[in-house]
């Protein structure tokens, strides 16, 4: 019974602030007000105060074991050991040190090889640099022209082959 008159005790308290906040024109905060005013009836309602006192006790109970009993001692320890164990072996199985399985398995083949995502495209961009590189020289336009006869030779090129 006290529970209950606790509970609608602090909802119409919070009903009260949040009416005060709409009344100064403070829509949001009013309504942020409202919303955590309905919780303590809400958990009343529902039947959620004795559980509440319930994992309370329990957790109280488990604090004052931890510092008495040693039997909890020897379970933290226990499961400190374990955490660490699994870490350790994450750690040296990332690392590549243990092999799963038989000993003499065979060692990985390495990172694969590199291949272009797109295939290349028959024409003069198809061409290795080398052998542009080649055909700039013989046509006699270098590097040193203009600082764009590389791209220019590539288009006329391109233009030459179809005929324009």
């Amino acid at each position: 019974m006290l529970t209950a008159a606790v509970a609608f005790t602090l909802t119409a308290a919070g009903v009260a602030v949040a009416g005060l906040r709409a009344y100064r024109r403070r829509f949001l905060s009013a309504t942020r007000w409202f919303a955590v005013a309905l919780l303590p009836a809400g958990l009343y309602l529902t039947g959620l105060f004795p559980v509440a006192r319930t994992i309370g006790d329990e957790i109280a109970d488990w604090a004052v074991k931890l510092v008495f009993d040693p039997r909890v001692w020897t379970g933290i320890v226990l499961l400190a050991i374990s955490a660490g164990l699994l870490v350790t072996t994450r750690w040296v199985g990332r690392r590549g040190a243990v092999t799963e399985g038989r000993e003499d398995a065979a060692p990985a083949a390495g990172p694969a090889p590199v291949r272009p995502a797109v295939a290349p495209a028959a024409g003069p961009a198809a061409q290795p640099a080398p052998k542009r590189a080649e055909k700039a020289r013989a046509t006699g336009r270098g590097k040193g022209d203009d600082g764009l006869g590389g791209e220019f030779d590539d288009i006329e090129e391109i233009l030459r082959r179809r005929g324009i």
